[in-house]
């Protein structure tokens, strides 16, 4: 099969035509460079008048093509352009990847699928003979669709590269995020027993090695082989052992296979479940066949390596293990049985169940048995037709379906997949045993303290969150060219083509506050990112300048048109911050550009409040003289004087005494009462009318 893989491979010819000459090598590197700054008005302009089929040729060094910078820069219309101008999708670089190969790899599926349907070559392999959908193996729902765009159009779903590996094997190997993918290539015609060539490793084996239920499952139902063994005669029981997955072993017992499989090593799945320290999957092995007393090459038994390994619950069950090893069920075959065959059969009404029901029909829980036998029959059961009499026996005559499934009828206690389930804990409200729960001492519900994800939706071009800014470069070389030093080229200034762009990286607004980088905020106001944008704990960037006591950077937010009373998720507005940071020059900044000298936090704490518990009198008594409320008080009920006692600075003591002695004193409304209750009421004389 290898030597076939190397001949379809040798037999695809590189699909590219390099650059010959120095007339083609300048002109397909400037039109690279045309494509790469996105000119099509100059882009057209060089392909009529340069070389001939310019359009198709790519570059010496790499084999980089025009359809291949398009496609990386991920710009739809400019590849839709090229190919209209007649660009080779099939065009190959020096490492053989056509551009359909790189836009699967970038998961951009309206890309691929443009490629597809303009007569791109599906079938092409790179230098490693793999074909377009070993790009695809991502676990992104974007790879999701440019694979199933891939498929529809024709792909080869048992590609094998030249290594010897399968694509459906490869993405079965990673099925951990890729599961999706790998259901999709069996619904697309992938071979269930898709093996790698060298180490024989098949696809049923690394879905259990990753544990993905549902792809063991699909994979069996389509013709797998749950018995398959690799080159060191590793099953996929043993390798769902090795990582302790019980539901796993529950699939692959349920469809037959052999669970006393051994390795070279002598091991068998016992050995590996000891290692792994799951008590269910070893309990689970040595009941359905799998024998705890053998040892492996170097003569351990399976409660050996669970105590070496440190797992004293698992060495202890395999020991329960090893004295049940070879006691055997009822004799007779009509009582309840603990025998292979009914458990394999056991297993297989769990993972039918669905089935089961469909097919018997929900008029009535109990079937004769001849119905009985004639639906196992229909669905292949795993048992032979004359031990289907001892499950009927074992039912009393009439068989109900719930008890089959659940096994209560033919099944011992122990040995049923319902005993794997965890116990119920005994006593109650009311029963005797129960405690009843204490109550804990009452929370005050806060906000949540860090955005949600559904209030930090990425970009329109998929980027990150718009709290997250591109930092400034200034990426102009002023070091290569100047008036004394002109460029070379006597026509154009070429000084750009020696300049490359380096990609956007995106940092926290508020991380450009701190290090005062202007520049990088100016930028992203210009692209418009609100300048009262919150980063994922809600504070804003002019909250974090004045925590940061950054005055220039908060003149310039003012000025940008920030908001000055905008709070975060406790309430907090830029004058709490600044009170708290004792910054004395941006309370006085914020005060004039209108900030609310009263406004109440969370807890009703105000801004006077947070400068008292830092003790600087000089911010103190600057809100004071702005008109702050010395008076105000705060949800536990205290007062700036309070707090100015709790923190204990006599300094700022007075200063509020003596703010709230030169206060009017408010007038006694009883004592109003009172007064006018006292007075005597004048006489009103009736004067007699004639």
């Amino acid at each position: 099969m290898l030597e076939d893989t190397e001949l379809t491979f040798s037999e695809s010819t590189m699909s590219s035509r390099v650059a010959e000459g120095r007339l083609q090598t300048l002109q397909i590197y400037r039109l690279l460079q045309l494509v790469h700054e996105g000119d099509t008005a100059q882009i057209e302009k060089m392909v009529q008048l340069g070389a001939e089929d310019l359009i198709s040729l790519t570059e010496p060094k790499d084999g980089v093509g025009v359809l291949h910078v398009a496609v990386s820069a991920n710009n739809l219309e400019l590849v839709t352009f090229l190919l209209s101008k007649g660009a080779d999708p099939n065009v190959q670089d020096k490492r053989g990847r056509a551009p359909i190969m790189l836009a699967a790899e970038l998961g951009n599926h309206p890309i691929v699928s443009l490629l597809a349907h303009s007569e791109a070559n599906l079938r092409l392999l790179d230098v490693e003979g793999k074909n377009v959908l070993f790009y695809c193996i991502y676990p992104t729902k974007r790879h999701c669709r440019c694979l199933q765009v891939l498929l529809k159009c024709g792909a080869d779903a048992n590609s094998v590269s030249v290594q010897g590996m399968h694509v459906f094997q490869l993405m079965c190997e990673k099925a951990q995020e890729c599961t999706p993918l790998c259901l999709i290539m069996l619904n697309a015609g992938a071979d269930p027993n898709a093996a790698h060539q060298v180490n024989n490793r098949d696809s049923l084996m690394e879905a259990g090695k990753a544990g993905s239920l549902p792809l063991v499952r699909a994979i069996i139902r389509m013709g797998g082989d749950p018995n398959a063994s690799d080159r060191k005669r590793l099953t996929a029981v043993h390798y769902a052992a090795m990582g302790g997955f019980f539901e796993v072993l529950q699939v692959l017992s349920a469809y037959s296979a052999d669970m006393s499989a051994m390795s070279l090593k002598d091991c068998t799945a016992l050995h590996y479940a000891a290692a792994s320290g799951n008590a269910n999957c070893c309990k689970f092995l040595a009941q359905r066949g799998c024998n705890p007393k053998l040892k492996n090459r170097e003569g351990l038994l399976p409660h050996q390596i669970a105590k070496d390994c440190g797992h004293n619950a698992v060495a202890k069950e395999l020991r329960k293990a090893e004295r049940k090893q070879g006691k055997g069920s009822d004799p007779s075959g009509t009582g309840q049985m603990s025998e292979l065959w009914a458990l394999t059969l056991h297993d297989w009404s769990q993972e039918y169940e669905a089935e089961l029901w469909k097919a018997f029909g929900d008029k009535s829980d109990t079937v004769t048995a001849e119905r009985f036998i004639s639906v196992l029959e229909e669905l292949q059961a795993p048992v032979e037709p004359d031990r289907i009499q001892a499950v009927i026996s074992a039912h009393g005559g009439d068989v109900n379906i719930s008890d089959f499934i659940r096994g209560v009828k033919y099944i011992k206690k122990p040995f049923r997949l319902s005993s794997y389930m965890p116990k119920k804990k005994k006593g109650g409200k009311g029963k005797k045993g129960g405690k009843k729960k204490k109550k804990g001492p009452f929370v005050l519900p806060m906000p949540v303290c860090t955005l949600p994800p559904e209030l930090k939706p990425r970009r329109a071009d998929g980027g990150p969150p718009s709290f997250m800014i591109s930092s400034y470069f200034n990426c102009s070389d002023v070091l290569r060219f100047n008036p004394a030093h002109p460029p070379v080229h006597p026509v154009m200034n070429d000084s750009g083509w020696y300049i490359h762009k380096p990609p956007p990286v995106y940092v926290n607004v508020n991380s450009c506050v701190r290090t005062n980088d202007l520049e990088s905020l100016d930028q992203a106001f210009s692209e418009g990112v609100p300048v009262d944008v919150q980063d994922e704990f809600y504070k804003t960037p002019l909250m974090v300048a004045c925590s940061t006591g950054s005055y220039e950077t908060a003149q310039y937010l003012l000025s940008k048109g920030a908001d000055v009373n905008v709070c975060d998720q406790f309430f907090w507005t830029p004058l709490h911050h600044a009170a708290y940071a004792g910054q004395r020059e941006l309370i006085e900044l914020l005060v004039n550009a209108g900030a609310n000298v009263d406004a109440p936090a969370l807890g009703g704490a105000t801004p006077l409040m947070r400068a008292i518990e830092t003790s600087r009198v000089s911010c103190v008594d600057f809100l004071i003289e702005a008109g702050a409320s010395v008076l105000a008080e705060n949800k536990r009920g205290q007062s700036c004087l309070d707090v100015a006692r709790d923190f204990a600075n006599p300094v700022i003591i007075d200063l509020v005494k003596q703010k709230m002695d030169s206060l009017p004193k408010p007038k006694d409304k009883a004592k109003g009462k009172e007064a006018e209750a006292k007075k005597p009421k004048a006489k009103v004389h009736k004067q007699s009318t004639t």
